[in-house]
């Protein structure tokens, strides 16, 4: 089928793509900035159209030959007047899509006795004129559990870093999570048969919020306590879990606005129209995990998000990540050439001193230190030491993946990637990423980041300098005439 896919470079539609082109189908994709898609594994097997929602006019002939389309797009991030936007956002896309055969869209589940949720009644007011205006398939989910979800996350970070917790007493309500994996099959079986209106989906089981954490803290092999009280009103618990976990305030809320009351899914119809077998959430949790631990999140809540700015620290599925981007005059392979040679008897650049001081730390903690240095000057493989970090992955020409083995409260990492820029030259990224095991581990991240902020600042400077002054040092001098 040709298909179109709006809202591909969010968090469900950025793994939904990759299903449809398995499944055989024609994609194309609707973005506001095609540049967002360049670097999917996927981009170069779509068509990419871009547009706004927004903009009524960037939307003629979008939808033309297509058999399907998909509408992914919601605004959780969003702030004042979020609802009139999603309003008029569906109203366009009713306009511009009319003559479609079949339009499938995702929404929320919602309780049966109305909900305190803005944004799930925002989402709920999309479906309805979606499917007063086209013939629509209303997919509605409750909380989505994958690496990288927000549902996800906020579980997680809760779990990780808070041995106690004292929570709001809805946490006993009943929800019904189900695992992203889940939520791709029903998306794409969708399209295959004819629109079916609202269809509520979910995954095996029903459980309360509660139970949700002591599941992945079981499955992580963490004890925690769990005591609900009667005081804590949704806002203030939005608060609380934007200052614990990375997850802004202003999805935060919205997260758990739609669990102050019970949303559990009559998922009859789905049995009966759809050949999918949902799993349980434990496994959800599980297969979610293994996909953090092996880095290969391939989206997460704030994929849509935009291009990465010079600098910013985030944090995503279980990960501080410090992210520094440095613009090269020089091409990918000298800057890989330089990143790779790093280590050993070439020492570290950026305030080496506080290297040194860091290897002689690590040594009296029972550490490796320094003192290993490299196989070889130029040459790295999977698997090399490199003083205190082991060569994780390599990709030639490209990117250089490091695992700390030094003494940590968690896991680290450290990551160059050198990209080709346009006009010429390189974009060079170096990501310094941690994965803390439990409050120490984050008081230890964010203790020395007045430490690592210099540090790493410079490191990605210095390695861009070394790229460039060999870069001047290769090209060819034309003699002047004598």
């Amino acid at each position: 089928m040709r298909v179109l896919v709006t809202g591909a470079t969010g968090y469900v539609g950025g793994r939904l793509v990759p299903e449809l082109l398995d499944r055989g189908h024609e994609v194309s994709v609707l973005t506001r900035g095609p540049e967002r898609v360049r670097d999917r594994p996927w981009g170069s097997r779509v068509e990419v159209h871009e547009g706004d929602l927004l903009e009524p006019a960037s939307l003629e002939g979008v939808f033309d030959d297509v058999d399907a389309a998909y509408y992914l797009v919601h605004s959780m991030h969003a702030g004042e007047g979020f609802a009139e936007r999603d309003r008029q956002a569906a109203r366009n896309v009713a306009e511009a899509a009319a003559g479609i055969d079949h339009l499938v869209y995702l929404g929320g589940l919602l309780p049966d006795e109305g909900t305190e949720s803005e944004h799930l009644a925002s989402r709920a007011e999309v479906g309805r004129i979606l499917r007063e205006a086209l013939p629509t398939t209303e997919l509605r989910a409750g909380p989505v559990i994958g690496s990288g979800s927000g549902s996800f996350e906020m579980v997680r970070y809760l779990t990780e870093r808070l041995p106690v917790m004292v929570a709001p007493k809805w946490i006993l309500n009943d929800v019904q999570p189900i695992a992203i994996r889940d939520v791709k099959a029903y998306l794409a079986a969708a399209i295959e048969h004819d629109p079916a209106g609202i269809v509520e989906i979910g995954g095996q089981d029903v459980l309360s919020f509660r139970d949700m954490m002591l599941v992945y803290a079981d499955v992580r092999d963490l004890e925690r306590r769990i005591q609900p009280v009667p005081v804590l009103t949704p806002r203030l618990a939005g608060l609380w879990v934007g200052l614990v976990t990375p997850i802004p305030n202003a999805l935060a809320l919205p997260l758990i606005k739609g669990i102050v009351k019970p949303v559990v899914a009559d998922t009859t119809r789905a049995r009966e129209l759809y050949d999918v077998d949902p799993i349980g959430y434990r496994e959800a949790v599980h297969r979610a995990l293994v996909v953090v631990d092996t880095g290969s999140v391939p989206t997460r809540w704030s994929s849509a998000r935009g291009p990465a700015p010079a600098f910013e620290m985030t944090e995503d599925e279980g990960l501080a990540r410090e992210t520094r981007t440095v613009d090269v005059d020089a091409p990918p392979q000298t800057v890989f050439d330089v990143f790779t040679g790093l280590g050993g008897e070439r020492g570290w650049p950026g305030l080496s001193a506080l290297w040194e001081i860091r290897g002689w730390i690590d040594r009296l903690t029972g550490g490796p230190g320094l003192s290993r240095g490299r196989r070889a000057h130029d040459e790295v493989r999977v698997g090399d030491a490199i003083d205190f970090w082991r060569v994780e992955e390599v990709e030639p020409g490209r990117r250089l993946r490091l695992r700390a083995e030094m003494r940590v409260p968690g896991r680290a990492w450290l990551e160059w990637t050198a990209k080709p820029a346009d006009g010429g030259g390189s974009r060079l990224v170096q990501e310094a990423l941690f994965a803390p095991r439990g409050l120490a581990g984050a008081l230890y991240w964010y203790g020395l980041y007045p430490l690592h902020g210099p540090v790493f600042s410079r490191m990605a400077e210095a390695i861009a300098e070394e790229a460039e002054a060999r870069a001047a040092d290769a090209d060819p001098i034309e003699a002047a005439p004598g």
